[in-house]
């Protein structure tokens, strides 16, 4: 990829997600310091540590691009390039105990997203893509799943924040529940992507999410050979409805 730079850009931000899931997997077992409960999500001091240091390595490597975080905007904000990250996806999780969270980190140029890279640091599972380049777990190319029968397959629903997606979700799921082998709740939007891109799952489903959430998802997703279906919400600026699949079953009259 030529970003008129000399800083291979997906090697920076593996580097930068490894050392952001290092930090994360030492803290793992310590105290939570919580800077915000708010309805069914939690904003923990780590969240913050963990996005300033990618912003610092990645704004350090490439000045010239934008930043686009979940804990803020900063960069070059005109700039055609732009770096949108979630610095702790899962953060409820991570919250509780559980380990199922990752850093995400896509690469966008103008409306397309070109580079993507998940790190799952309990599990150290690296997903990487970039455009024309297909889409590897830990070095290994992936594919996403090649099931055509809907009985066969494995969906995520996931549930966003508002009594309106919460009210969307749950009729879905019920759906479902009846046409899939089995439905899973996992927790973190980048790894069920992930998960797709690389035919863990075949669908993951959800109603309102952020760009930050499935910004490197979309890469993995669609260099796996899968689709994105992405619908921006009227009803919620900077929301997202999304269904990410192999593309090869319909989701969306289930």
């Amino acid at each position: 990829m030529n970003i008129g730079l000399m800083s291979d850009p997906l090697s920076i931000a593996t580097d930068t997600a490894r050392e952001a899931g290092q930090l994360l997997r030492d803290h793992f077992f310590a105290p939570r310091e919580v800077n915000e409960f708010a309805a069914h999500d939690i904003k923990l001091e780590l969240d913050v540590r963990s996005q300033d240091l990618i912003e610092s390595r990645l704004i350090g490597a490439f000045p010239d691009h934008a930043f686009l975080g979940e804990e803020s905007i900063t960069g070059q904000t005109s700039s055609e390039w732009r770096w949108v990250v979630d610095p702790i996806d899962g953060t409820v999780n991570y919250f509780y105990g559980i380990p199922h969270f990752c850093i995400s980190i896509g690469l966008q140029r103008g409306e397309e997203m070109v580079l993507g890279v998940i790190y799952d640091p309990m599990r150290d599972e690296l997903w990487q893509a970039e455009r024309g380049s297909g889409t590897r777990l830990n070095g290994r190319p992936v594919r996403a799943s090649q099931r055509t029968d809907i009985g066969e397959t494995i969906v995520t629903v996931g549930f966003a924040k508002t009594a309106t997606t919460i009210n969307m979700g749950l009729p879905l799921l019920q759906k479902l529940a009846y046409k899939v082998r089995k439905c899973r709740m996992m927790g973190s939007a980048a790894l069920d992507m992930a998960y797709v891109a690389c035919g863990r799952l075949d669908a993951y489903i959800e109603q309102g999410i952020s760009l930050w959430d499935m910004a490197a998802g979309i890469v993995l997703v669609e260099e796996a050979g899968g689709q994105m279906q992405i619908e921006e919400r009227s009803d919620a600026p900077g929301k997202f409805s999304v269904i990410a699949s192999s593309g090869l079953i319909d989701f969306t009259n289930v």
